[in-house]
């Protein structure tokens, strides 16, 4: 289940309506929680409170005031909507109710996802393989994780982006291959085959990435793996 952006002021605006919606839409991102799988849960969550908050400390809806996932037209129409709403205290009532509820059930949601990432980034650990070259925004993440023997191998490639007075750094990763790790083939070893038979970098970065549990790899370890090689080659810098 997915709400929409504009979900707390579409249809019938009525507290008990919209609660039952709302609480449908939290089981199932908690049941996805429960399970350890963080995205695109997580970020849809976070999204949702946010455009919450922008409505409530403003008072008139702005472009500026919400997430850039809102095109022109949408602000339009929530304007439109919410003029039409300032005529009808009933109703501007109603959805300052639903907002406020909706707020606090997001909120304790957050929470619970925020504490699996942070249990997830807190036993990751993420080391370098080898001499590193000077250039490290390209090169190789070997992803290791739970009792598996098999090393995932990805490239990465780190990107610099500006939006208003901030400076973002995104990263890209790739699947390439699959190695298995023992103890005659070490990581150094797979760094020298990886080098050898994928000759697009001569002198790569080269990360491993362990995390010692079974989680689901796609809805949590990579989204994670992804910010702590970013932060990590941040201090390194």
């Amino acid at each position: 289940m997915k709400l929409s952006e504009t979900w707390f002021m579409e249809g019938y605006i009525d507290f008990e309506l919209q609660k039952y919606r709302l609480l449908a839409y939290l089981k199932e991102v908690k049941g996805c929680f429960d399970e350890t799988k963080l995205y695109p849960q997580l970020a849809d969550v976070v999204f949702h409170y946010k455009n919450l908050l922008a409505f409530r400390e403003n008072k008139k809806v702005l472009q500026d005031n919400f997430p850039k996932r809102l095109d022109q037209v949408n602000v339009q129409r929530l304007e439109l909507v919410y003029e039409k709403m300032l005529a009808d205290d009933g109703v501007m009532q109603e959805l300052e109710q639903i907002t406020e509820y909706a707020i606090e059930q997001m909120k304790g949601t957050i929470t619970e996802g925020a504490e699996i990432f942070d249990f997830v980034e807190k036993k990751m650990q993420v080391e370098p393989i080898g001499i590193m070259p000077l250039y490290k925004n390209e090169g190789y993440v070997f992803l290791h994780y739970g009792d598996k023997f098999e090393v995932r191998i990805y490239s990465y490639t780190i990107t610099l982006f500006e939006h208003k007075n901030a400076r973002y750094k995104g990263i890209r990763m790739e699947y390439m291959d699959t190695r298995t790790k023992t103890l005659a083939n070490t990581y150094q070893q797979i760094k020298l085959d990886v080098i050898r038979d994928y000759r697009a970098l001569p002198n790569p970065a080269v990360y491993k990435v362990e995390f010692p549990l079974a989680v689901p790899l796609h809805e949590t370890l990579l989204p994670i793996a992804k910010r702590a090689l970013v932060k990590h080659i941040g201090h390194m810098a």
